[in-house]
């Protein structure tokens, strides 16, 4: 993976964090895209600081021509892109009679549209410049497994989970490879924004049978780092032979589906 160039969206989250870490330990080339611009500036130095190269691009990935621009800039300024890591996220709670408007909007521009408007961009590029390459989308075990509250959010990381394995099949001629992580809960500010006390963890590790989740069997929540080795491996020559396919890195929370 050294001198390669990868652009990851959500580099301001926990997972992105852990993913653009993990790229630059590895000797990649990383460009960061959030729209947390301060928090991405921190990071890019941090990286070039442990003797990475790493370069931050604050972008709204719901905003197309902002996408095109970001993605323009980053090849101009880094090179031809070899891995794009979908991590932009957000998640809007609530039963599905009680969302409202913007938070379906919301939800599907960042999760789904957003994949989309930053996969087209990157693809083209890759097409053109006859240059293989692999791209990871990290959507959620809730993309297979109904959850209480989560409609919107299981919904668009469904969406993202297609679209992602559809253009797997589309670009496979290219030498381009698509593939999808679905974590279930890990311990990020996304996550740790929801509970209440420290009980809430061990909740999500011993199930919640009143809302239908049978618990984590491996007992623990996962860290962003084990998301990150997923994607890392789906990135990598070891994966090479891998396409459309969707890694579950739950601690068997969805029971293997």
């Amino acid at each position: 993976m050294e001198n390669r160039v990868a652009l990851v969206t959500g580099a301001a989250g926990g997972i992105g964090g852990a993913v653009v870490r993990a790229l630059s330990e590895r000797g990649v080339t990383v460009a960061l895209v959030d729209r947390d611009g301060d928090r991405l500036t921190e990071l890019a130095k941090e990286l070039r600081n442990a003797g990475g190269r790493a370069e931050a691009f604050p972008a709204d990935v719901t905003d197309s021509a902002e996408v095109e621009a970001v993605v323009e800039a980053v090849e101009q300024q880094l090179g031809g892109i070899d891995y794009l890591v979908n991590g932009a996220g957000v998640l809007r709670l609530g039963a599905a009679k009680d969302l409202t408007d913007q938070d379906w909007s919301a939800t599907f521009a960042v999760n789904t549209t957003g994949v989309f408007f930053i996969s087209r961009a990157v693809v083209n590029r890759m097409v053109a410049a006859g240059r293989r390459g692999a791209i990871v989308t990290v959507a959620s075990n809730a993309a297979g497994t109904a959850r209480v509250d989560m409609s919107a959010y299981a919904a668009s990381k469904a969406a993202a989970t297609m679209f992602t394995k559809c253009l797997g099949l589309e670009v496979s001629k290219f030498g381009i490879r698509c593939n999808v992580v679905a974590p279930g809960s890990t311990d990020t500010p996304m996550l740790s924004a929801l509970w209440e006390d420290d009980s809430a963890a061990q909740a999500s590790i011993d199930g919640v049978a009143s809302a239908y989740r049978v618990g984590i069997p491996l007992g623990r929540i996962a860290q962003p780092s084990h998301i990150a080795d997923a994607v890392l491996f789906l990135l990598s020559d070891q994966a090479a032979h891998i396409t459309m396919h969707d890694l579950t890195v739950d601690g068997g929370a969805a029971l293997g589906h």
